[in-house]
């Protein structure tokens, strides 16, 4: 068996706690500087990668002198804010090493929930991918409350997956991958190399938190595989402390468990997501080209093709969209609300910050936010 990580072109790597607080004694700079290593030689083979990092609060526990994590948010959030600012710092400075810019990027629930916050997310991780920037996120403990929280970095890893669309979640532990069994209580338990991600026997397999430090533990990450299956992405888990693991992996070595996403159920995901499950808010009429442009070209629809608008939506909410007849064509997730779209439609892409005074994107609504019906 090869890793999938090799046919990988986007990924998204989360590093757990452990890893980079040295078991939660502070900040691990040396092992956080062969992570920013082994990334940057990635982006040497041309891959496009996104690291979700967990620590934050480990190091603020560790600069605050608290011996134990404690419950009380409040105090949660007091430590998350005093250890982001050592996380990001020492990030900075491995990846300058390497002549790589990183970009910090704090998330929670509620922003990838929000269908505008969604597209804004997006849009801003894809930019800085396009602009060579590594992207650290981790969620944003200084204002997450029960309601809102990822609960664990590994959720957290998934959705950023499902976000961008990458091809495959990375996710570094403690542990060697997933076992039969506990191998700490069970000397028969043997390690699974692969899998596919959303077999429900896996769950029964996996254990509790490995790591007083961390809050995941190898269920998150079954789960987490699960919900980065949904769009097509691979998972692979393996031990952060293997020597140049993401790069072995990148070159074809299989290590760890790789969990396998049925991909011809990609597009079918994502289709009954936008045209089951959201409300839409408007119309957009469109004309033959532009009719044209998305069923036989595959390409976006750009306002210059949009001939009525009818409606009234903001950027993020779906818009159908259909033919002078009134037959449906398509429809998906708006960048522009209907006031907007009303300014720059029949117009040309190059005219839209003339028009509106900024320009969110140059697609009235992309390729990869729409679905053909």
């Amino acid at each position: 068996m090869q890793s999938i990580l090799s046919k990988s072109k986007c990924l998204v790597v989360k590093v757990g706690s452990s890893l980079v607080t040295n078991e939660g004694q502070g900040l691990d700079t040396i092992a956080i500087a062969h992570w920013a290593d082994q990334i940057a030689r990635l982006k040497a083979m041309g891959k496009q990668v996104v690291l979700v990092s967990s620590g934050a609060i480990a190091e603020g526990l560790q600069r605050l002198g608290w011996k134990k994590r404690p419950h009380a948010l409040h105090e949660l959030q007091a430590a998350a804010a005093v250890g982001q600012m050592g996380l990001v710092q020492v990030y900075e400075t491995c990846f300058r090493k390497h002549d790589l810019h990183t970009a910090q990027i704090l998330l929670t629930h509620e922003d990838l929930a929000d269908r505008k916050r969604y597209l804004n997310a997006r849009s801003t991780l894809r930019t800085l991918l396009a602009l060579n920037v590594i992207p650290i996120i981790n969620e944003n403990d200084t204002v997450v409350t029960d309601e809102i929280k990822f609960g664990d970095n590994d959720t957290l890893a998934a959705l950023v997956t499902n976000l961008i669309e990458a091809d495959a979640l990375v996710i570094m532990t403690d542990q060697k991958g997933l076992y039969s069994a506990d191998p700490r209580k069970d000397a028969n338990a043997t390690l699974i190399q692969e899998a596919r991600a959303g077999d429900l026997a896996l769950e029964k397999m996996a254990g509790g938190a490995g790591s007083s430090i961390g809050r995941g533990g190898m269920l998150t990450k079954i789960l987490a595989a699960k919900r980065a299956g949904r769009s097509g992405a691979h998972t692979l888990i393996a031990w952060g402390r293997e020597p140049d693991v993401l790069v072995r992996l990148a070159q074809g070595e299989l290590i760890g468990t790789q969990l396998l996403a049925d991909e011809t159920n990609k597009i079918a995901a994502r289709k009954k997501w936008l045209a089951d499950h959201l409300q839409v808010r408007g119309k957009l009429v469109l004309d033959a080209g532009a009719i044209k442009a998305l069923l036989s070209d595959g390409k976006s629809l750009l306002p210059i093709g949009v001939k009525d608008v009818s409606g009234e939506f903001d950027r993020g909410e779906v818009v159908t969209c259909v033919d002078e007849s009134g037959k449906e064509i398509a429809r998906g997730l708006v960048n522009y609300s209907a006031q907007e779209t009303r300014k720059i439609m029949r117009k040309p892409s190059a005219e839209i910050e003339a028009l509106l005074g900024y320009v969110d994107e140059p697609e009235l609504m992309h390729r990869d936010s729409l679905v053909l019906l």
